[in-house]
């Protein structure tokens, strides 16, 4: 098993491509799983195309779901971010993908998405663990 962890820069951007860091972290690692973990209360990874209109559709949806206001009883931080808290029950912090021969397996559209409606954390961290098949 091999470790590993990436600081990733999100600012406030509700969804960073991630994929370059975990393609990075598997090349020339052989076969085998590797589990990627964002390690935050209010953050979490989808696999997803992106640069098609779907950042957008993502953002739209999850306004509907989890609206910014003060409506929830965690309160502390900025307007609505207990919505944040709740984000992780949506979009789980935690992805595994196949690697074959050190490549990453994702579908021809499919990228590893970082989702963080937190604005007052710009900056996150992935935990990426490598389990040889």
């Amino acid at each position: 098993m091999e470790r590993g962890e990436v600081r990733v820069e999100t600012g406030d951007r509700l969804v960073t491509d991630v994929t370059p860091y975990v393609e990075r972290f598997c090349r020339g690692k052989g076969d085998g799983l590797v589990h990627v973990l964002a390690p935050h209360a209010t953050a979490g990874l989808a696999l997803m195309e992106l640069g098609s209109g779907s950042e957008a559709d993502l953002a739209a949806l999850l306004a509907r779901l989890l609206p910014r206001d003060d409506r929830y009883a965690h309160r502390h931080g900025s307007r609505g971010h207990g919505a944040d808290h709740l984000l992780p029950t949506l979009v789980h912090p935690t992805l595994v993908l196949a690697v074959d021969g050190g490549d990453v397996q994702l579908g021809t559209w499919q990228r590893i998405a970082l989702v963080d409606t937190n604005r007052d954390n710009p900056v996150r961290q992935l935990h990426l663990t490598f389990i040889t098949g």
